[in-house]
């Protein structure tokens, strides 16, 4: 008799085929029947298995009651993502179960799409767009004019991974400074010849501010009202990181007051954005259903990662990408 195989439960079988195939040559998987399954499908579903190849599910996070329905066999969870707030890290840490993440292939995606919103706004494209498909065009119309990257001052919040990778992108735009903020000082600015400030003094000298950095408890909310208050009144707000870095009724006053000039958003909160959400009624404010990520090659590169995790915690090697 062949030993028996691995269980793994995956959220979602609708991932690279690479990756699918070479989960399948060593593990038996499980899913939910379907796409959007409720949580107590996925209780029931995850019963028993060895590991989980975890992507976004809305009903559910990887918390103690999910450790609790899969029970003693969990070896280790491997999310399909960068971001990690989703997992009860510490939770799972204490029970002996690895955790293994994708904290950099997304990077480069994350980092065009911010510079695709930045220039959307600043060039005023829904607005654009709207008077092409309306019929309002007219040439030399004085009153639609945008602004410019060049010589301006940009400011970064978070310079990790995505946040050098946006700063490599800028370059070429010819600023006329680059400032950063965070915990600390990064020896990488250096090559950007980006300067560390603090987070008013960005938020004081910046024309356009890029938010890069991870969700946590000095994070959430950061950009509030007394922030928006200290933003320049021509200041562009690009966020690529997590929707509750931003207050949103905060944001929508201020775009509403003309505190700031305008605002890209990748990510909302909630997600999916509310339709009836008053953000969406503004012209100058540019919002993506959080696909700065969604490309074919970093979708295919993360799953084949989060497989690779799955695989060497099994065999007892050490994982590729841990957390």
């Amino acid at each position: 008799m062949s030993p028996q195989k691995p269980r793994v439960f995956i959220t979602c079988t609708n991932i690279a085929a690479e990756a699918l195939q070479l989960l399948q040559e060593k593990c038996d998987i499980v899913s939910c029947t379907d796409d959007y399954p409720s949580k107590q499908q996925v209780y029931e579903t995850v019963k028993g298995v060895d590991a989980i190849f975890w992507y976004w599910l809305p009903s559910t996070n990887v918390d103690k009651d999910l450790l609790d329905a899969a029970g003693p066999n969990l070896k280790v969870v491997a999310s399909m993502s960068s971001g990690y707030e989703h997992m009860d890290v510490n939770e799972m840490k204490k029970r002996g179960i690895q955790v293994g993440y994708g904290p950099d292939i997304s990077s480069p995606a994350v980092a065009d799409m911010a510079i695709t919103l930045l220039l959307s706004v600043v060039h005023r494209l829904r607005e654009g767009q709207f008077k092409v498909k309306t019929g309002a065009w007219r040439w030399y119309e004085l009153s639609y004019q945008g602004h410019e990257i060049f010589d301006s001052t940009v400011g970064i919040v978070g310079f990790g991974s995505i946040g050098q990778a946006v700063a490599k992108r800028l370059v070429g735009f010819e600023l006329k400074r680059l400032l950063y903020c965070g915990r600390s000082k990064k020896q990488e600015a250096e090559k950007y010849s980006a300067e560390f400030v603090s987070f008013d003094e960005l938020l004081k000298q910046s024309d356009y501010i890029i938010i890069t950095c991870r969700l946590n408890n000095e994070t959430r909310g950061m950009f509030n009202e007394a922030a928006f208050s200290k933003m320049r009144t021509n200041s562009v707000l690009i966020n690529v990181a997590r929707g509750e870095i931003v207050d949103h009724e905060a944001l929508t006053h201020a775009l509403l007051e003309k505190k700031i000039w305008g605002a890209g958003l990748d990510v909302t909160e909630p997600e999916p954005l509310p339709v009836d959400s008053p953000l969406l009624g503004i012209t100058n404010c540019v919002i993506t259903p959080h696909i700065a990520s969604s490309t074919v090659r970093t979708k295919r590169d993360l799953a084949i990662l989060t497989v690779q995790n799955i695989l060497a915690a099994l065999e007892g090697k050490p994982l590729p990408s841990p957390l």
